[in-house]
Order: structure tokens, then C-alpha cells, then sequence
């Protein structure tokens, strides 16, 4: 991997990744390239299920209900490769 520190130039926790439940189909890439260590893949609660659009629960069902979280959002340093990696384009980088 590259120099993270060439890619990202904001500040920890100036902006922080919002992921959309109805397309994360949580297939790691962002865990995988983030080097700051912000996401983690875990189970989507079934509270959360509740409020999923029909093709998000069923892309959900479909993929176990496994999903990326951004626990550590605090670390986000807006470098993107983050949003740039996940194929279904369910990452956004906003202000916090």
C-alpha cells in the first residue's frame, strides 16, 4: 500500500464516513484499503433492518446481514480510498 499519509490531508475526525445501509454489502474492501483502521464488518441489528429499504433488506439477507461499520470514524483523515474501493458506492465522506 501507499504512503497513507499522501493520500489523506484532514485533520482526524474533521470528516467521518457515512455508510448507506441500502447498498453495503459489506464485502471488506474498505476495511481492507483504510489505513487508519476505521471500519470493521459486523452484523446490522434487526432494529436497523426495520428501517431498510426492500432491495437493502434483501441485499442484506442475502449477504448474511454482514456489513461495514465505521467504529473508529473519529481516525477518518478524508483521504477516500475508502469510497473509492467499495463497489456498490455505499460510502460518503461528510463533515462532522
Amino acid at each position: 500500500m501507499s504512503d497513507p499519509d499522501a493520500h489523506c490531508k484532514q485533520t482526524p475526525g474533521e470528516f467521518r464516513p457515512v455508510i448507506d445501509r441500502n447498498r453495503c454489502e459489506g464485502k471488506k474492501e474498505c476495511v481492507a484499503v483504510c489505513p487508519y483502521n476505521v471500519f470493521t464488518i459486523a452484523t446490522v441489528t434487526p432494529e436497523a433492518r426495520r428501517g431498510l429499504s426492500l432491495r437493502g433488506k434483501l441485499k442484506g439477507f442475502a449477504h448474511g446481514w454482514q456489513q461495514a461499520f465505521a467504529l473508529n470514524a473519529n481516525a477518518c483523515q478524508a483521504c477516500g480510498l475508502c469510497v473509492s474501493a467499495c463497489p456498490e458506492k455505499a460510502i460518503a465522506l461528510v463533515r462532522a
